[in-house]
């Protein structure tokens, strides 16, 4: 994929995560699990888009400026497979919510995702 399909794809799936956040958040499927972003969706979900659009839009921007340097490529590359990840976390969240999943599973799940997640916190 050309670069700068796949900078605009991580912005398209940051946007994708704060909606999504957004919809389990307030529904009761789901946590923010980073503190500052979950004090920003307790003022409300405008602050909270706002802020992670921007950093999505701020990231995409910088890593197409430096799109030469191997640094970026490597950056946009990990970035992109995170994203990727954090879909899948929303699927699953989305097949519990309507039921499909079992309890057990979906606690599972959960803990894979803390310990993942953790690697980079």
């Amino acid at each position: 994929m050309h670069l700068l399909g796949q900078a605009f794809l991580l912005f398209t799936l940051n946007f994708l995560d704060a909606v999504l956040t957004i919809y389990w958040v307030r529904n009761g499927y789901a946590e923010e699990g980073n503190q500052f972003m979950a004090s920003l969706l307790d003022k409300g979900d405008l602050p909270f888009l706002l802020v992670k659009v921007a950093v999505g839009a701020i990231a995409a921007i910088v890593l197409w400026h430096w799109r030469n340097l191997r640094l970026a490529k490597i950056g946009l590359v990990v970035t992109l497979s995170i994203y990727v990840i954090l879909m899948g976390v929303h699927f699953v969240t989305g097949l519990s919510a309507l039921g499909l999943l079992s309890d057990s599973l979906v606690s599972d799940f959960t803990l894979w995702t803390n310990h993942f997640f953790a690697i980079f916190m």
